[in-house]
């Protein structure tokens, strides 16, 4: 039999997933053994015609600080009249977590495996990374702020023309649980399918 047997606390654990903003996040952040547990479980995600059509980018330690002064001074350039505390805003965005983690959507267009797949692909993998950090004893969250659209921010990840940034994924560890929030009724969003009289 394949699984071999139910895992009951893995399945609750999931169940009551909440991403934590990345301002509460703090360290310790996962180690070298466990990220790379992390992200090995994130990218067992469902890829039609195997096309690993995703990457990932790693900002720990001082690469945090140094995108940070690069998102500053982009910031600054979008926004002349920016002040100081703003500026420092985006110098520090990447300190907010012991580890970020870049995911791109890296496309083929015109392959027979359609591009929306390929995006929902890479939509998985920052789904596996929320969930693999939790049942490694993480809190996550995965944002798409400014920097995500920005078209010079995205010439650092040499984004192609079928690429995007599908979004950063912050790692850390956080000292509460977060408030549950409301959420839609599930059996409102779920029905059967009946066939059309």
């Amino acid at each position: 039999m394949y699984p071999d047997r139910p895992l009951f606390e893995a399945f609750e654990r999931i169940s009551s997933r909440r991403s934590v903003k990345a301002m509460d996040l703090e360290e310790p952040g996962p180690d070298t053994e466990s990220l790379n547990s992390i992200l090995d479980s994130a990218l067992r995600v469902p890829d039609h015609g195997k096309l690993g059509p995703w990457r990932l980018v790693i900002f720990q330690h001082d690469d945090r600080a140094a995108f940070g002064d690069i998102l500053a001074a982009r910031w600054q350039a979008l926004y002349p009249d920016a002040n100081e505390a703003q500026i420092r805003f985006e110098q520090q965005r990447f300190l907010r977590a012991p580890a970020v983690i870049a995911v791109i959507s890296e496309r083929q267009a015109g392959h027979k495996i359609p591009e929306w797949e390929q995006i929902l692909s890479a939509g998985a993998v920052c789904q596996n990374l929320l969930v693999a950090a939790s049942l490694a004893g993480f809190a996550a969250q995965w944002l798409t702020e400014w920097y995500t659209y920005d078209e010079y921010i995205q010439s650092l990840f040499n984004i192609g023309d079928h690429e995007d940034i599908a979004g950063f994924v912050y790692l850390g560890s956080a000292n509460k649980k977060p408030d549950e929030r409301a959420r839609p009724d599930n059996q409102t969003r779920i029905q059967r399918w009946r066939q059309p009289s």
